[in-house]
């Protein structure tokens, strides 16, 4: 039998050079989405689809993420004291139980790899999901992991999200060959991390989701380092597929890179037009906006 995927990784320990001078002091992932941070939309996904302990890996100047996951005893008594009923549940709702978080330091940016093996020790030896906070993903139905999930349950294994891009786009993405395109889950035959024009084994890119098998820490440890001078875990994840087998779930949703301004300004445009309070005050707004 499978082990329950019970723990998820997020790598917050990056610098958010793009978004300078806004990250200068806070932190990108707490760049908010409409009123929630990014950060907590993607422990959102996680915590629907079953995940108990979230385990943040993180960086200097990163402290008030871990503020955001913590009770403010000040705020709570004020909101009580006003009678702000509403405002205080969706705090509670929002709070991770006692002992459900972990934080990590990755003390120097040497790469997604290594920020995934900082978390090696609180992982243990399970099978754990790793979301990327930046990328965000959308669906009316089941969330992204939440399928996964389920893939996992049926076939064990290791599992990546994928999703399709442009055929002229593969090169700027991390991408599988599976053994059918077509399928929801399906097996996959080789990885590559952007490959040169016209050589891409299909046109589906990882999205930043993934179920992985502990075995991938023993092959990080060793992982020399790769693009860009860090350690890639893309390396490392093909090396654990000639051991252990890996699958494609594909996502048919809405993914939104809020690590770019263009996927930033994309998402809370299209979250606040999801939501019924927001939406149809925001749409009459940008009509005016481009009838200018």
């Amino acid at each position: 039998m499978t082990k329950r995927i019970r723990k998820a990784v997020l790598p917050v320990a990056g610098l958010g050079t793009r978004f300078l001078p806004a990250t200068k002091a806070i932190p990108k992932e707490m760049l908010t989405i409409v009123d929630r941070p990014v950060v907590q939309h993607v422990v959102d996904e996680a915590r629907a689809a079953g995940i108990e302990h979230f385990i943040f890996v993180t960086g200097r100047n990163k402290a008030v993420i871990e503020d955001h996951f913590d009770m403010a005893y000040e705020l709570d008594d004020t909101l009580a004291k006003r009678n702000k009923t509403r405002e205080l549940e969706a705090l509670k709702h929002d709070l991770p139980a006692a002992g459900a978080t972990s934080f990590t330091r990755q003390q120097a940016p040497l790469g997604l790899g290594h920020a995934v093996w900082c978390a090696r020790e609180i992982v243990g030896d399970e099978p754990f999901a790793l979301l990327l906070p930046d990328m965000l993903h959308y669906s009316a139905g089941k969330g992204c992991l939440a399928e996964m999930i389920e893939a996992y349950d049926q076939h064990g294994g290791n599992h990546i999200a994928v999703a399709p891009v442009p055929d002229d786009q593969t090169h700027q993405y991390g991408i599988v060959g599976v053994e059918d395109a077509r399928a929801k889950v399906s097996k996959i035959t080789g990885m590559v991390e952007k490959p040169p024009k016209g050589t891409a084994p299909s046109n589906l890119h990882i999205t930043g989701r993934y179920i992985l098998q502990p075995t991938i820490f023993n092959l990080l440890a060793n992982q020399e380092k790769g693009a860009g001078g860090e350690i890639q875990l893309t390396d490392s994840m093909i090396a654990l597929s000639h051991q252990e087998p890996f699958f494609a779930v594909r996502f048919d949703g809405e993914i939104y890179d809020t690590g770019s301004k263009i996927g930033f300004l994309t998402a809370n445009v299209a979250y606040a037009l999801d939501r019924g309070d927001l939406g149809p005050q925001l749409r009459a707004e940008i009509e005016k906006l481009l009838d200018r």
